[in-house]
């Protein structure tokens, strides 16, 4: 198929799109509205279904390079260090993918690098996606860069804007204020791995559960930096003019959280020199992610808690879908109607999987205690098997 796509959003979800739509024959003009490429967020976990799904696009030799391959995953008691289980990741054998974890920004680089060799391409920053307008046969959107206002057409609009998207609002899917905070904050922060030897010794992903928080952290920048994260139960108040992604930590409630931790997890808290603060936002699955001639992927479709690592993942995977679907067939809204028929039921799991584990994770008292009995007890086989569904797609 061939036409012109159009996406709002350059971040992980938009970029990969913009490749996967481009290798189908599509011309593609991306728009995006901050000045540069930055990275909201310090690391990721690439799981097998996000590798599989980059490997489809042949971007993966382009990610690995930039990625480490975990050795295992390791499961910790917060409280006292305790090993819980160590998950050997065999990831390649078992799933047919390989489990990766690297920077966002170096995620980013490395599809920005393949959306500049691409002609077919164009990538347009301070741009700002403002509304949009459809009919039988094309797609018009209009654009705002300061004062200057224009428009634009093509045959396809890809919505790609992130949590709080124009795109979805103005497709009646539901209002950009309407993501509801989830009752968790994530503090951010990366340390250099000489300052964390006692972590950095293997590249293990490493997860500390505890009452009402849980931490996790695993190399990234090969091996040069500790990516950490902990989150924690609290409450959270917009400020004016701040990115609602990327707020300045309280560290007082960070440390005041963990105060009772084992000495280990204490240490690499303190050795962050900064922190940032991520409130989790949520919203309910929908049931329908496209009406006519506009998509959704990503966090404008379906934003999800991290507990399943799989943010980045599912707008890969969306990115990948897309494709396929308008390869397909030469009627776009027909292509649209079968990505959104089979990607909803998949990412509404997602979701609903990912608010389950977070309940999980920050179990107290005797609730912990028989979960902590339970991850012991049911050794790696058994733990894996419960991420097959996630991992095989």
């Amino acid at each position: 198929m061939s036409g012109r796509a159009l996406i709002a959003g350059a971040g992980i979800g938009g970029l990969t799109a913009a490749i996967a739509l481009a290798r189908i024959g599509f011309e593609v003009a991306v728009f995006e509205r901050a000045e540069t490429l930055e990275e909201i967020g310090a690391g990721l976990q690439l799981t097998p279904n996000a590798t599989r799904a980059l490997d489809k696009l042949a971007l993966l030799g382009a990610v690995q390079r930039r990625a480490l391959a975990p050795r295992a995953i390791r499961i910790l008691h917060g409280r006292d260090g305790a090993t819980l289980a160590r998950l050997e990741l065999h990831a390649k054998k078992r799933w047919g993918a390989p489990y990766l974890v690297l920077g966002r920004a170096d995620l980013q680089s490395a599809l920005a690098e393949c959306v500049a060799a691409d002609p077919s391409i164009k990538l347009m920053l301070g741009m700002e996606v403002a509304g949009f307008g459809q009919d039988e046969t094309s797609v018009s959107i209009g654009v705002k860069s300061g004062a200057i206002r224009m428009a634009e057409r093509g045959d396809v609009l890809i919505g790609a804007d992130g949590l709080r998207s124009i795109v979805r609002e103005r497709l009646g899917l539901g209002a950009r204020e309407e993501a509801r905070f989830a009752g968790r904050v994530a503090f951010r922060a990366t340390i250099a791995a000489a300052e964390a030897p006692l972590w950095s010794a293997e590249p293990d992903i490493c997860l500390h559960l505890g009452a009402n928080a849980h931490l996790v952290h695993y190399p990234i920048a090969r091996g040069a930096l500790i990516n950490v994260v902990a989150v924690i139960e609290a409450g959270w108040r917009d400020r004016p003019g701040e990115d609602p992604w990327d707020g300045e930590a309280d560290r007082a409630a960070l440390e005041a959280a963990f105060a009772r931790w084992s000495k280990d997890a204490q240490t690499l808290i303190r050795a962050a020199h900064q922190w940032r603060a991520w409130p989790l936002r949520q919203r309910p699955p929908l049931s329908e992610l496209a009406r006519g001639r506009v998509a959704l992927i990503g966090d404008a479709a379906h934003p999800m808690l991290p507990f399943l690592a799989q943010g980045a993942g599912q707008a890969i995977e969306d990115a990948g879908m897309l494709a396929e679907c308008l390869a397909a067939t030469e009627d776009t809204p027909k292509a649209l109607a079968a990505y959104s028929r089979r990607r909803a039921p998949r990412v509404a799991r997602v979701q609903t999987e990912s608010a389950e584990q977070a309940r999980l994770y920050h179990m107290a008292g005797p609730l912990a205690l028989a979960r902590n009995l339970g991850i012991r007890a049911l050794g790696a086989e058994r733990l894996f098997r419960r991420y097959d569904w996630l991992y095989r797609e």
